[in-house]
């Protein structure tokens, strides 16, 4: 399987740039891979798919203000830095621009010394493992001078941070937004109560492992970087009353259904568990937790497209993408929805 099996052309004119007025008032892309049949509605019509005793699964992660643009204290070369995971003890993983001139013993400084990250270990791809130096409440700090971390193909910053979260984002330490959720609101969520459907959260803070480009020719060589998870009690049991009870279960974006993915194939069933995921979905994969997908428009070649493919399989997906650009939805993050039965 070739990583360039999934690519495909992309008008740059269809890559959303901004997120529209109101959250639901994007399209919708409804895909039935059983029958084959796409329909295209708005995504306020989602309430319309669901019924009685269904069960969504959404990722509660909230994104940190993770991008921090510094200088080398040695030669004030400029420096940025994305925060993907919390050590401990003051020490992170970043992901560094200009990875070459930070080695270990660098300094990098932010702010007027707000706060100064020494570089501690060396790790392939443009990872760094820092020690951060600062006075007073880190996040506090970060939430003052850090940006928040939208993806390259989005070329100006966002007046407001929140609509680079979800209405239901409540774990700190993300790296990224689990975009499919952007399009719910608090009004589709009570609508989807009112008709009986149960709404679970899991947490995985999202990293390298989710946006980290596939630079291999051959899928199966891509490594993924692992990503910290949580699944609690509670969830676990109502996931598993509704396996037993042969009601729907549907995932809120990729991020949700790697998380539900990894732990149902660690157990059999749904635990409760704290853990890390390094879990590569493509086509060939055999999906053991979730019936349903909510997610948006990917990249080409990414692994997101990969997992859409390995659920909906590759000709249906293609079929889609192929229809959605024929008809213009936006793409990728700030774009339009898709509804995978």
């Amino acid at each position: 399987m070739k990583t360039s099996d999934f690519d495909f052309d992309l008008p740059q004119e269809l890559i959303a740039q901004t997120p529209l007025e109101n959250r639901s008032s994007s399209r919708m892309l409804v895909l039935d891979k059983e029958k084959g049949n796409i329909e295209h509605k708005h995504f306020s019509d989602i309430v319309d798919y669901f019924h009685s005793g269904d069960v969504i699964v959404r990722n509660n992660t909230k994104v940190l203000p993770a991008r921090l643009l510094g200088n080398k204290e040695e030669t004030n070369a400029h420096v940025e830095l994305l925060l993907l995971k919390d050590l401990g003890n003051d020490t992170w993983e970043c992901l560094v621009g200009n990875a070459r001139v930070v080695k270990v013993g660098t300094f990098v400084s932010f702010k007027d010394n707000l706060l100064r990250a020494e570089c501690i270990e060396v790790k392939d791809e443009g990872i760094r493992i820092f020690k951060m130096h600062y006075n007073g409440i880190f996040l506090e700090i970060i939430n003052d001078i850090g940006l928040m971390p939208l993806p390259p193909y989005i070329h100006q910053q966002i007046k407001d941070k929140n609509r680079y979260q979800t209405v239901y984002a409540k774990i700190l330490g993300s790296a990224a937004a689990p975009t499919a959720g952007f399009h719910f609101t608090d009004e589709i969520f009570n609508r989807l109560k009112e008709k009986g459907v149960e709404i679970v959260d899991v947490t995985l803070h999202v990293g390298l492992g989710t946006f980290r480009p596939v630079e291999v020719n051959d899928v199966t060589n891509h490594h993924m970087h692992e990503e910290y998870y949580e699944v609690s009690k509670e969830a676990a049991d109502r996931l598993n009353l509704a396996k037993k009870e042969g009601r729907k279960i549907t995932a809120i974006g990729t991020t949700s259904v790697r998380t539900l993915e990894s732990n149902y194939n660690k157990f059999g069933m749904f635990k409760e568990e704290h853990s890390i995921t390094s879990i590569f979905i493509y086509p060939g994969y055999k999906f053991k937790a979730i019936d349903h997908l909510v997610t948006n428009f990917h990249l080409p070649k990414s692994t997101l497209v990969m997992l859409v493919s390995a659920f909906a399989t590759k000709d249906l997906i293609f079929k889609a993408y192929n229809e959605a650009i024929s008809l213009k939805y936006r793409f990728f993050s700030f774009g339009d929805g898709m509804l995978i039965l």
